[in-house]
């Protein structure tokens, strides 16, 4: 085997600098080889070593009485939903992937996160998306070229998601989707699974056990996804794409569903002692994590590693992401129970090792050692990097912006329009309708509304052991949300992280649910620069001190580092998914109006009196009127927030509130349009409903002498605010006990009619409904032509 020699350039080839290349000398006490050169280059990427972000994320509160797996204990974390049930969840990236590949990039993000899930011994539920892209259609700053790319993009990663997740059949229920001129040439593709099983089902990714044996199961090793973890954590350029290209992977999803079934058949068994999927760096992250969680060592053979293609070398087997497959560790004496369940499922399978009690990974390969690390050293002991960050230098100019530089919008009429037609508000039916969102029936609130609903029922859990006593499942229903506003986190990324946290959780509570866990996943430019490593450093304060205040446990995630092409880093975008438990089936809320004579109530202060911008600051008004974001985002108080809802949930569970939608992008006029033309009854049946507001005692001086501007009335995005329905008789009751709560109250208006009509005390506005759901709906499928 011809193995290049070890120089300087090959070193910064496989992007580790000299002082990492001397810790490589001296942890192994002399030279590496070229295959080790690679296994260093992969374990200690900024993907599976987390060297600049692992101080940071030390801020987050990853316990709860409910976490039964914590953060960073295993591939994903797993919290108590009562009865002894519990879920397993995470969100993953494949940003760069997706970047090269769309197609492949995200349908392999997707099987990838699945495996995370079931290697925990769950059986894979539902899927949840967070998609960001450029424009899909010229404006002054993005050319014909760039927009068709865009587009291009688009439907790819769409159509990658829809094709794993409708294969695999899992339901794709929830997400989001934004696009903005910072995504041009690096979209964001997040991609989250949830999944189910029992206490005594939790299996662990350790190698237990000295002298079991190690099996590789799925398919054969090929050159597909070589070195992808390296490649996802440096910056993408034109060049660094063209030369990655065989770094994307290629899924089969039809595969992952037998080894899916043969996995969780083999774990019922009592036959696995440790059990761990080859995702990032593949067989060498696999064998060395395992090992170095349950401090053992571990030594394979490449030799008996079932191989695609002929004259693979030990650095290409060691470091393929090859898709679906599975390394486990086996009680002694109980291999022939894999053998059997395998073969059943006409999977491949071989035995290539055995659990040592050396502390070392060892790997052999055509009769000689091509590998010998220690495993504690890398893994646990990876370097790591205190970064000082900086605020950008532009961003004082952007805190000196002053209402009175921003034109006041006279022509709301129009302005309703372009925001209910703007790609990121408007409807994602165009993705969602791609997607089987009703796979297994388990889906009760589809995509579309503030949290997607899903029951669990006693057919959704694993294969049970079968020494484990039956007992009756109750029916469960959880609650997701996808969120984040990459706008805000530019502007201020300390409120911004508040705001991220602080939004999922008030969608959670508009569906009835109370939060019993958060994912995030952080998408962030190059580490390096100081600038951007502040905006990562009081982005994660920030959702770290709303993840404290609102008692939300953070379970797990990921850091995509390096999001940057030649035309600059991706505006900051963390992304949380957060998982809600609903009590009971009737408190279930969704976000439209419901019935003709309801009465519309806004819980929430109609315009934040301490935001000099009145929420207008990074806003959706903003960005559409001077295609800039500048300015302050609105102001996230955590106090509010948690009384909110708390408030909110309370309020739902005693019954009367009828429909509950959150004040977001696009302010209180978008809110007020969504829940009349946001349900479907069936696909292309919508149930339209239109509504009468009065807002003149808003625009009234209040008791501070404070009256707000008319259009950060109408659009303004103040924060910790919901629009309610209920009926007319439920009205007073359900006042008293919102002030009784401390939620501020203001009756807005009532439902029906076939307009939504808004007034003030000078100004009335009327929209038929149908016109704007005809803006809203089929706004993305004419941007994809």
């Amino acid at each position: 085997m011809n193995e290049p020699a070890i120089t300087p350039e090959l070193v910064a080839q496989h992007n580790l600098t000299p002082e990492e290349y001397a810790l490589i000398e001296q942890i192994l006490g002399r030279p590496p080889t070229y295959t080790e050169l690679g296994i260093f280059s992969v374990m200690w990427s900024e993907h599976c070593s987390y060297k600049n972000t692992r101080p940071l994320l030390k801020q987050f509160p990853t316990r709860s009485p409910r976490v039964l797996v914590g953060a960073g204990e295993e591939n994903a974390g797993i919290v108590d939903i009562g009865d002894g049930l519990a879920v397993a969840f995470k969100v993953e990236s494949h940003n760069h992937p997706s970047a090269v590949e769309p197609f492949q990039g995200a349908a392999t993000g997707v099987g990838g996160i699945i495996r995370d899930i079931f290697t925990m011994g769950a059986r894979p539920l539902c899927a949840v998306n967070s998609l960001r892209f450029g424009p899909l259609t010229p404006d002054a700053a993005t050319d014909a070229a760039t927009a068709a790319n865009n587009r291009r993009l688009f439907s790819g990663v769409v159509a990658g998601i829809a094709h794993y997740g409708n294969c695999f059949g899992i339901p794709t229920l929830a997400g989001e989707v934004c696009f903005d001129r910072s995504y041009e040439g690096n979209p964001l593709v997040n991609v989250f699974c949830l999944g189910i099983l029992r206490h005594e089902q939790i299996a662990r990714a350790r190698a237990q056990g000295v002298g079991n044996p190690v099996f590789y199961v799925g398919p054969p090793t090929g050159r597909d996804g070589l070195a992808g973890a390296a490649f996802a954590s440096q910056d993408l350029t034109e060049e660094s794409a063209e030369l990655q290209r065989g770094a994307v992977q290629v899924g089969d999803p039809f595969m992952e569903k037998l080894v899916c079934e043969a996995c969780l058949e083999l774990l019922a068994t009592g036959a696995v002692a440790g059990i761990q999927d080859m995702g990032a760096a593949g067989l060498t992250c696999s064998t060395c994590e395992t090992a170095a969680r349950a401090g053992t060592g571990i030594e394979i053979d490449l030799d008996k590693v079932p191989q695609r293609v002929p004259n693979l070398s030990s650095y290409e087997i060691m470091l393929s992401e090859s898709q679906e497959r599975m390394l486990v560790i086996v009680h002694k004496g109980r291999e022939q129970e894999v053998r059997r369940i395998f073969d059943k499922w006409e999977i491949p399978w071989a035995e290539i090792g055995t659990v040592t009690d050396t502390g070392r990974m060892v790997v052999k390969h055509q009769g000689r050692v091509v590998a010998d690390i220690p495993v504690d050293k890398i893994t646990n002991n990876s370097p790591v990097y205190h970064r000082q960050g900086r605020p950008p230098a532009w961003l004082a100019e952007a805190h000196a912006f002053s209402l009175d530089r921003f034109p006041e919008t006279h022509d709301v009429d129009a302005t309703l329009r372009r925001l209910l037609a703007w790609p990121t508000i408007a409807s994602k039916n165009w993705v969602f309708r791609q997607y089987d969102h009703m796979v297994r029936n388990n889906t009760v609130v589809c995509p579309g509304s503030d949290a997607a609903v899903i029951r669990i029922k006693p057919d959704c859990l694993p294969p049970a052991p079968p020494d484990l006593p039956e007992k009756t499942i109750p029916e469960k229903f959880l609650a997701l949300s996808a969120d984040g506003n990459a706008a805000y986190v530019l502007l201020d990324p300390y409120e911004g992280g508040k705001t991220v946290i602080v939004e999922a959780a008030r969608n959670l509570a508009c569906s009835g649910a109370v939060p019993i866990g958060v994912t995030d996943n952080l998408n962030f430019g190059n580490p390096l620069r100081p600038d951007l490593f502040w905006q990562l450093s009081e982005s994660v304060r920030g959702m770290a001190e709303a993840c404290r205040t609102l008692q939300i446990p953070v379970t797990g995630g990921n850091c995509s580092l390096y999001n940057q092409s030649p035309r600059g880093p991706i505006d900051p975008t963390p992304t949380v998914v957060m998982v809600g438990l609903i009590e009971e089936a009737a408190h279930i809320t969704t976000q439209w109006f419901k019935d003709e004579g309801d009465v519309i109530l806004l819980l929430g202060r109609a315009v934040d009196p301490e935001d000099p911008l009145q929420g207008l600051g990074g806003s959706a008004l903003m960005q559409l009127t001077l295609q800039r974001k500048t300015g302050r985002p609105p102001r996230c108080d955590l106090a509010t927030a948690s009384t909110l809802h708390s408030g909110l949930v309370g309020l739902i569970r005693a019954g009367g509130i009828k429909s509950a939608h959150d004040c977001s992008e696009g302010g209180l006029a978008v809110c007020l349009a969504e829940s009349c033309i946001s349900h479907q009854i069936a696909r292309h049946t919508p149930s339209l409903i239109g509504a009468r507001v009065d807002l003149s005692p808003l625009l009234q001086p209040g008791p501070d002498g404070f009256t707000p501007r008319l259009d950060a009335l109408l659009f303004g995005e103040t924060q910790s605010r919901v629009v309610i329905s209920c009926a007319p008789l439920d009205e007073p009751k359900i006042t008293e006990r919102a002030r009784i709560l401390g939620l501020s109250v203001t009756r807005l208006g009532t439902v029906g009619g076939p307009d939504l009509v808004i007034q003030t005390g000078q100004h009335k506005w009327s929209w038929p409904v149908r016109e704007l759901y005809d803006l809203w709906w089929n706004s993305l499928a004419r941007a994809m032509g």
